[in-house]
């Protein structure tokens, strides 16, 4: 079985008093009529590179914000069966960290990403525990809420 290894963010921003987060809707996931498909930004750690560079990378590719680095927030383990490559199974580690907004505009993203990413949008973070599509994704995002709650020092540094 081969082994792949992601890393994603939970980018955050207070706005308005409350807390938000950045939230991807994969190209092509979501047909007409359908249920959005909300995810969160995430890609394969690149060799030579460290999760956290990996999930700071692709926060700044599929969402066009840039972001730092507060903490890791877990991992999510799976397996999966590729749809190309003979239909191989992959156990794949997925880490996630929890990251504060710096600088940047939603959906400024390169056109080259359009093929990966369909819209991207800030949702509630207390919402988000129901309305990410993946189970691991939901859990970090309710970490991520925990984290911000236990820590109201993050407020201060409202953008």
């Amino acid at each position: 079985m081969t082994r792949e290894f992601s890393a994603g963010g939970v980018v955050v921003r207070q706005m308005r008093g409350r807390w938000w987060l950045t939230a991807i809707e994969p190209a092509g996931r979501s047909p007409s009529g359908k249920k959005t498909i909300w995810a969160l930004p995430k890609g394969l750690v690149d060799e030579g590179e460290r999760p956290e560079q990996t999930a700071l990378r692709e926060v700044r590719e599929e969402t066009g914000v840039e972001a730092t680095l507060v903490g890791k927030l877990g991992d999510i383990k799976y397996v999966y069966t590729r749809s190309w490559a003979g239909g191989e199974r992959v156990f794949k580690v997925v880490s996630f960290y929890l990251l504060r907004y710096v600088s940047g505009k939603l959906g400024e993203i390169a056109p080259e990403m359009r093929i990966e990413v369909g819209r991207v949008e800030w949702i509630p973070l207390e919402d988000a525990p129901r309305q990410l599509a993946y189970k691991g994704e939901r859990e970090m995002a309710a970490k991520a809420l925990e984290y911000v709650t236990r820590n109201p020092e993050l407020k201060s540094l409202e953008n």
